[in-house]
C-alpha cells in the first residue's frame, strides 16, 4: 500500500477550473495504477478517471470526458486531475486511490485511499 494525500480542492464558479494533486509516499508509486473517485452528499462514490502505471492508458467517466484530464509524474510520485468547465454537478469530495495492476473503474479494487479534498462549484 501507499499513503496518499490530496490537495487543490476549493470553491469555484461554474465554468472555472481546478487542478487536484495527489502525492504518494513510497518508492513503488510507478508500479501503481491511480484513479480519482468522487462522492457527493447522499450519493455513492463514483469513478471519475484512472491512469495506468506507465501513464499510457487512461479512462474517464462519460460526463467528464473532454473536461477533465488525469496525468501523473512518476518522478514526483504525484497524480493530477485537471478539471475545466466545471459544473455544479461536479461538486463532491474527490478521492485519490491506488491499486497494483491495471486500471479499473470499481472502487472495490483499489486498496489505498487518500482522505479526500472538497470541490464545490457554485452556479
Amino acid at each position: 500500500q501507499v499513503q496518499l494525500v490530496e490537495s487543490g480542492g476549493g470553491l469555484v464558479q461554474a465554468g472555472g477550473s481546478l487542478r487536484l494533486s495527489c502525492a504518494a509516499s513510497g518508492r513503488t508509486f510507478s508500479s501503481y495504477a491511480m484513479a480519482w473517485f468522487r462522492q457527493a452528499p447522499g450519493k455513492e462514490r463514483e469513478f471519475v478517471a484512472a491512469i495506468s502505471a506507465s501513464g499510457r492508458i487512461t479512462d474517464y467517466l462519460d460526463s467528464v470526458k473532454g473536461r477533465f484530464t488525469i496525468s501523473r509524474d512518476n518522478a514526483k510520485n504525484t497524480v493530477y486531475l485537471q478539471m475545466n468547465s466545471l459544473k455544479p454537478e461536479d461538486t463532491a469530495v474527490y478521492y485519490c486511490a491506488a491499486r497494483s495492476g491495471g486500471i479499473l473503474s470499481s472502487s472495490t479494487y483499489y486498496d489505498s485511499w487518500g482522505q479526500g479534498t472538497q470541490v464545490t462549484v457554485s452556479s
